[in-house]
């Protein structure tokens, strides 16, 4: 599977998620410190809820990070 398909960001109505079929990549995301400040909790082991308001930055994060996110529901 390409690495766009493995990572999706969904931009839910209140509720931005980090949503990644590798949770591997979940734990990447938490262990690098300035993604991490933008990530409010965990639902599970992979997915990850975004602080309201800090949706595009994740993203940009995760590009700076060499990740190609897909962003849902924008």
């Amino acid at each position: 599977m390409s690495a766009a398909g493995r990572l999706v960001v969904k931009v839910h109505r209140r509720v931005p998620l980090v949503v990644a079929e590798d949770p591997l990549i979940i734990e990447e995301i938490v262990a690098r410190k300035k993604a991490a400040a933008d990530i409010a909790g965990r639902l599970n082991e992979g997915v990850l809820v975004i602080r309201q308001g800090r949706s595009e930055a994740l993203v940009e994060e995760l590009r700076q990070m060499g990740h190609t996110p897909r962003v849902q529901g924008k």
